[in-house]
């Protein structure tokens, strides 16, 4: 069912009095928001010095592998999908796995939409796929959350691999095949985090579609609801406990990790925060009902947010929020389409 405000929920009732409750800010000016955050993840920039091989066709897709450099000890490696027979300029769909996975996961989606007319493109995340000596799984992600703990050096948690993202649209649009006003981007779980967070700082950003990854990690820690998250990077969390004798976890410790790891990501760069920078652009969020690790509270907490944003900026029509009914942490294959649906919509392949 579906509301005028661009919500959403399968079969369950939406209560619109619930947004309002949420507590909507007044508008704001979003430029210090976004320079203080890209403040955090910037160094220098060097010459991209991409590397493009071409892959076999298939079904009359042409396919490529892809690196550049990212900075000055990283490249970034990525494929890129679309139709064989030349067509002048076309629109870009990114895709980025979540942890533990990789670009070749995304290929079925890149296909896809390439099928449709668009460019799909994917990337190994920051110690993922091609970036790590296993070349699956996130052990090594893990061990370099831990380090970054250790030392202060570095943002491997979410925040690295947004800078990539930045870099890979900047390589993008040096490209003869990609409109650069057309740029699209996915993400599921740790790459939807990355999406809203990209979209949010990088107006570059057309269009796009944080799937799973959307929450306030400051409700979750004052609402004890913060385990689920801390999960998925278990190992850095026990070593860094460990290392300074912490017996017990509690939401204390993991503010302090994460003032080290991924600071302001419970504050000035919360989820709540964050999804107003993205307005007037079109954003679809995709969340699980029951999903442990985007807690539905603080999902519409950053709905509130980005629904008043985007009524300010008079574009509600280019927000909307879809909650799957019965559904934890996954897309089901109804909110796989609606996203697909979206980008078509608003990119127009």
């Amino acid at each position: 069912m579906s509301s005028r405000l661009g919500i959403s929920f399968g079969t369950i009732a939406l209560l619109p009095a619930a947004l309002g409750l949420m507590g909507a800010a007044p508008r704001l000016d979003h430029a210090p928001r976004r320079a203080a955050f890209l403040s955090v993840i910037d160094r220098p920039r060097v010459p991209l010095r991409p590397e493009v091989k071409a892959r076999p066709e298939a079904d009359g897709l042409a396919q490529w592998h892809f690196t550049f450099a990212a900075d000055a000890e990283q490249r970034v490696p990525g494929l890129l999908v679309r139709r064989a027979e030349p067509a002048g300029r076309r629109p870009v769909v990114v895709a980025l796995h979540g942890t533990g996975g990789n670009k070749e996961g995304q290929l079925a989606l890149l296909k896809e939409v390439a099928g449709l007319g668009f460019i799909g493109v994917a990337i190994d995340g920051r110690h993922h796929g091609e970036r790590a000596r296993a070349g699956q799984g996130a052990a090594e992600y893990n061990e370099a959350i831990l380090r970054a703990y250790r030392t202060g050096k570095g943002h491997p948690f979410l925040y690295d691999t947004v800078w990539d993202v930045m870099r890979l649209i900047d390589y993008l649009v040096t490209r003869e095949d990609v409109d650069p006003q057309r740029i699209g981007l996915i993400g599921f779980s740790k790459g939807g985090i990355e999406t809203y967070l990209a979209a949010a700082v990088d107006l570059r950003v057309a269009v796009a579609v944080p799937c799973i990854g959307v929450q306030s990690f400051r409700w979750a820690l004052e609402n004890h609801a913060w385990g689920s998250r801390v999960e998925t990077i278990q190992a850095a969390v026990d070593g860094a406990a460990k290392g300074e004798g912490v017996a017990r976890i509690n939401a204390d410790f993991v503010r302090r990790f994460y003032d080290r790891v991924v600071p302001g990501i419970y504050a000035r760069f919360d989820g709540p925060e964050m999804l107003p920078l993205i307005a007037p652009r079109p954003l679809l969020v995709i969340n699980g009902d029951s999903d442990a690790r985007t807690p539905l509270p603080g999902v519409m907490a950053c709905a509130a947010r980005a629904r008043q944003a985007y009524l300010e900026a008079r574009a509600e029509d280019k927000f909307a929020l879809r909650v799957q009914e019965k559904t934890g942490h996954a897309v089901t294959p109804a909110s796989r389409r609606d996203a697909v649906t979206w980008f078509v919509k608003w990119l127009q392949p």
